[in-house]
């Protein structure tokens, strides 16, 4: 119940409480001062007894409605007694004086709160109307036609306007009930809401964390492909050329491949320089993804000593820098899986720009594998051994399917022991921003 509705009925409370005292108080003055002096001393004895007789029952009811607040306010038998008795002193003295009406209109206020049922306080609340209409036409009882025909007159006007009067009492203390049903069940819709709210917050909090806790692990993943694509192969190449040093025929031959071997180191410095700040590959800083694959395969041609060749179809545009990079590191994957166990020949890259996609096709001649051989997804460190007892796996396939993925593309692998393997990409074409 908010503030102004409990203040609204405590001023009820007050009214019902205080207000037959009050009307007592008016009769009285009101009886005194009309009296007729030559009244005889057993009227005034009567009449006086009578309000005193009205004061004991009010003080009371009083006391009755303090010993027990709640039950004071509810309709009860005790209360039909109250009504009763106190209609009686009152049509007694209304009788005696006409000005005694005014306490008698106190059944006015309290039918509804004294007496049960809607019938028998319609019938109280006629009681208290003859008594006023009694008053109203010139006292009781009347004392010719005229008076008789004004007292039922009155009688139809006081009982008509109490009448309405009940009913949009009764009326509005049923959308106050009503009211309080809604604001109770709103009260108790806003604590579940307030719990879901509170439950959402923290659901949102533990997901929160949950997706610090993936991103940093896919991170973690990124970094290790990305070192094993920068380092790990710069590394291999750098080794590579210092075996054929060792074994170089003359001072020429083994001063070439030194110089290479310082290039390939100059290169991973520069690469891993880059991963640690999370920058596009070497390759990317200054060039587009299908110049830069150009030359990455004509370097690794060289390199291997193996025919390689780059070709782009359709028209080549701009790419974003995430989706040049993912292509780039696959393709130097590839390259290295080819050096390292295909044994080829011949290594064909091809860039195809088809509508929003982007197509990158590596194919090589070597020996090949059997797909059905390998488990779909190897541990970072894991080896496989081909038909020809090569080791394969690694961050190798599944490191550029996870980086297919991650930009929304997919990849595809098609191989047969003695006829090569074919790397397919496909990715979202995403143009720079």
């Amino acid at each position: 119940m908010s503030p102004t509705d409990r203040q609204i009925e405590r001023r009820w409370d007050q009214l019902h409480t205080w207000g037959p005292y009050g009307l007592l108080g008016i009769s009285v003055v009101l009886g005194l001062a009309s009296a007729d002096p030559t009244s005889s001393a057993a009227r005034w004895y009567t009449a006086w007894s009578l309000i005193g007789a009205a004061v004991a029952l009010q003080l009371c009811r009083h006391g009755a409605r303090l010993r027990r607040p709640d039950r004071g306010r509810t309709p009860s038998w005790a209360g039909t007694a109250y009504y009763t008795v106190r209609w009686a002193l009152a049509f007694a003295l209304t009788w005696m004086n006409p000005f005694f009406a005014f306490y008698a209109a106190a059944g006015y206020m309290d039918a509804d709160e004294t007496i049960p049922g809607r019938r028998w306080q319609r019938l109280g609340l006629f009681a208290s109307v003859v008594t006023v209409a009694g008053a109203q036409s010139g006292g009781l009882p009347p004392k010719s036609w005229a008076q008789w025909a004004a007292f039922a007159a009155l009688i139809v006007a006081n009982f008509g306007l109490q009448t309405v009067i009940a009913h949009l009492t009764e009326q509005e203390e049923q959308r106050a009930r009503e009211r309080a049903a809604t604001i109770a069940e709103l009260e108790r819709t806003n604590a579940a809401l307030q719990q879901a709210l509170d439950e959402n917050a923290a659901l949102h909090a533990q997901l929160l964390v949950q997706a610090r806790e993936a991103g940093v692990a896919d991170e973690r993943r990124r970094l290790a492909a990305e070192i094993h694509d920068t380092l790990a192969q710069g590394l291999t190449g750098i080794i590579a050329q210092l075996q054929v040093v060792a074994n170089a025929p003359d001072l020429d031959v083994a001063r070439t491949h030194l110089d290479r071997a310082s290039a390939l180191a100059r290169h991973s410095l520069g690469e891993a320089r880059r991963s640690v700040h999370n920058l596009a590959p070497v390759a990317l800083e200054h060039d587009g993804l299908a110049e830069a694959l150009k030359k990455t395969v004509a370097e690794w041609g060289e390199r291997t000593g193996v025919r390689a060749e780059f070709t782009v179809t359709g028209t080549g545009e701009q790419l974003h820098e995430e989706v040049a990079a993912t292509l780039l590191r696959i393709v130097q994957e590839a390259l290295s899986n080819a050096s390292r166990h295909a044994r080829a020949t011949r290594v064909g890259v091809t860039l195809s720009f088809l509508g929003d996609k982007v197509i990158l096709d590596i194919r090589d001649d070597g020996q090949g594998f059997d797909p059905l051989a390998r488990p779909e997804r190897t541990l970072p460190h894991s080896r496989l051994r081909s038909s020809g007892g090569t080791p394969i796996g690694g961050f190798g396939l599944d490191g550029m399917r996870a980086r297919a993925e991650r930009i929304a593309g997919s990849l595809t692998v098609e191989s047969e022991p003695g006829h090569g393997t074919a790397v397919s990409a496909r990715v979202p074409l995403v143009r720079h921003e």
